[in-house]
């Protein structure tokens, strides 16, 4: 191997390196057992479908095609019920049409759902009203909310494997069963906007899209138009945190080599030797556990166990960017995970908040342009926003989160880049978790309704109040006065 060369890949070669944000389990057996059985269930996405998702997100990074990626901060096994899934889907489309007008582009829809149950936190141990030290809450596939079940149990990595299977299926039924129907449309709701001028210049867009012979043209309604107009691509995602799970749903397809085809195998088992088990020419290898995973600021270490993890799968692949990252950082961990430099192989998730963009975003679109890589620039302006109200409540002001949104889009048009997406924590329920938008919360609407258990989220309002400011901003950049 010659000098500054990757060693081989295996999906257990992340074991040979740190690890942050890990789990310790009391039960290593327990644990080994629960990843076998995992490891022999079905997968929960398909290789085509991922590739289909990679070809799309080329289309994104190469501008021909935008990504909005949404859906809760941590998802808890009690969203598994069909109310919770069909809010969720309802906002992410209805979001997505209203993109597709401003932008007159196709928009490649990814739902944070079906696996986010994991949560990196700050400290391992957190404090009880009472003054009690416990371990810190990680997500439902780790411990429970309540402080009396917080040790890490490994049969909830089961469960989460179950919950994730029984969305995505109920996904698919409302996807097939005509949901996401263009001919009729799910029920604008716009009530909520209190601006009386607001509301008509919204319910103005609202009958220009859905009448629009120019927006079905857009989304594919040429040839077969019953198709085209029933259905939509949405793909699943969420934060790739617990690797053993990960590692236990990473399974090797046969690259289309017909005679060779054989010689791959079908399901990895925890417990089977990998290193030169398989020729890895003639096989790539997918996590079928969602279309799409990422890597949290936290974890992106460059001699990581994540970082050495997410080279070597064929998924379509997230990057959170931080203020903590140095340009020169950035670069390399580009180089690693995108050695081919393949467009849209790696979505860079920035995430700075709104008074500190213009200190961080210039220089790191800068370092990128004097590389081959092609990543998608998606803005997640969500978690640099968040700050603590008077009554002790986490929430985000909808006013910070627009800013840093048009300031990232500002910003890339003066550096000659593009803004190609959005990566958003909302939900499609009526909460009151973050301030402002066209309900115009205050602080002391926050207890009206405030449900997360973890980070605040955009509300149904709200996130409709995203997409109609972003699709705004697009329409006069295409339509710009003379």
């Amino acid at each position: 191997m010659t000098e500054g060369a990757p060693s081989a890949w295996t999906p257990d070669s992340w074991k040979s390196k740190p690890i942050k944000q890990d789990v310790v389990y009391d039960d290593a057996n327990e644990l080994e057992t629960v990843l076998s059985r995992v490891a022999n269930m079905p997968p929960l996405v398909s290789s085509p479908e991922i590739d289909r998702l990679r070809e799309q997100l080329k289309d994104v990074a190469e501008g021909r095609a935008f990504l909005l990626q949404g859906g809760d901060c941590a998802e808890s096994f009690d969203y598994c019920n069909p109310q919770a899934i069909e809010d969720k889907l309802k906002i992410i489309l209805q979001m997505s049409l209203v993109l597709v007008w401003g932008m007159r582009m196709p928009v490649v829809r990814i739902a944070r759902m079906a696996g986010q149950y994991a949560k990196p936190r700050s400290s391992a141990y957190e404090k009880t009203s009472d003054g009690k030290t416990i371990l810190s809450y990680r997500g439902d596939n780790v411990n429970g909310i309540d402080p009396e079940n917080r040790k890490p149990d490994p049969q909830r990595l089961l469960a989460a494997y179950f919950h994730s299977a029984a969305t995505v299926n109920y996904v698919r039924l409302l996807l097939a069963g005509g949901f996401a129907d263009l001919h009729r449309p799910e029920a604008w709701d716009l009530g909520h906007v209190r601006n009386t001028d607001i509301r008509k210049e919204y319910q103005t867009i609202v009958n220009r899209l859905t009448d629009s012979l120019g927006f079905m043209g857009t989304i594919g309604a040429t040839e077969d138009k019953a198709t085209a107009l029933n259905t939509v691509d949405l793909y699943i995602s969420h934060e790739a945190l617990l690797l053993d799970y990960e590692q236990a749903l990473t399974r090797s397809v046969a690259k289309p080599l017909p005679t060779k085809r054989a010689k791959c195998s079908a399901i990895y088992e925890p417990s089977t030797p990998l290193r030169d088990a398989l020729a890895p020419e003639l096989c790539d290898w997918y996590n079928l556990s969602a279309h799409f995973i990422w890597i949290g600021d936290r974890t992106r270490q460059l001699n990581g166990a994540h970082i050495e993890y997410f080279r070597g799968v064929k998924n379509p692949i997230g990057v959170k960017v931080g203020p903590t990252m140095e340009a020169e950082e950035l670069v390399r961990v580009l180089d690693i995970l995108d050695p081919l430099f393949e467009s849209g192989r790696v979505t860079l998730i920035t995430r700075y908040g709104a008074d500190k963009i213009a200190q961080y975003l210039p220089a790191h679109i800068a370092a990128v342009q004097k590389t081959q890589h092609k990543p998608v620039w998606c803005c997640d302006p969500c978690h640099g926003n968040t700050t603590t109200a008077p009554s002790g409540h986490k929430t985000r002001s909808f006013e910070a989160i627009v800013s840093e949104i048009t300031s990232n889009i500002t910003i890339h048009l003066e550096l000659g880049s593009r803004l190609s997406g959005v990566h958003l924590e909302l939900t499609g329920e009526h909460v009151t978790e973050c301030t402002g938008g066209s309900q115009e919360l205050s602080h002391s609407d926050l207890p009206t309704n405030y449900q997360t258990f973890c980070d605040p989220r955009l509300n149904y309002e709200q996130s409709l109040d995203i997409a109609f400011t972003i699709a705004k901003v697009f329409e006069h950049e295409r339509q710009p006065s003379k």
